[in-house]
């Protein structure tokens, strides 16, 4: 199991939970180990509440904001690979039925899947893991 830490970051202005005025926050979506996670934290400049809150679940409307900010990242697959193995890690991260799994693996095997780095740089250790040649490299959309 790779060990390193993964991260991406997106500043935002949200209201402060101790006066209501907006504040600056960063969250960051982090790869740690095997594991999604995404953290947030704050420091009101108004009335200097500070509020964290870690490995939560990335909201849609910030992963959109991530991938705008700092673009998709692809998964690509060195070939030969072994289709099935490839489709057996991707329906267990991914949650996909038979059904839906022969799309995305043609678009992995195009190099065309993407999603936020983290995301696809956790596909990558878990198809390596599995034998796989992948890797998760940034793009500019």
């Amino acid at each position: 199991m790779e060990k390193s830490i993964l991260v991406e970051s997106v500043r935002y202005s949200a209201v402060c939970q101790g006066c209501g005025v907006e504040a600056e926050w960063c969250g960051v979506q982090a790869l740690v180990g095997e594991t999604l996670r995404w953290d947030v934290e704050s420091t009101c400049s108004t009335c200097g509440l500070a509020l964290a809150v870690c490995g939560g679940d990335l909201p849609d409307e910030m992963r959109s904001r991530l991938l705008s900010e700092r673009g998709r990242a692809r998964l690509r697959v060195s070939a030969p690979a072994s289709n099935a193995t490839i489709m057996r890690v991707l329906r267990a991260e991914l949650g996909i039925g038979l059904d839906g799994i022969k799309a995305v693996l043609e678009q992995v095997l195009s190099g065309q899947y993407s999603g936020t780095l983290p995301e696809m740089e956790l596909l990558a250790r878990k198809l390596r893991a599995s034998g796989i040649d992948a890797v998760a490299s940034g793009t500019v959309d």
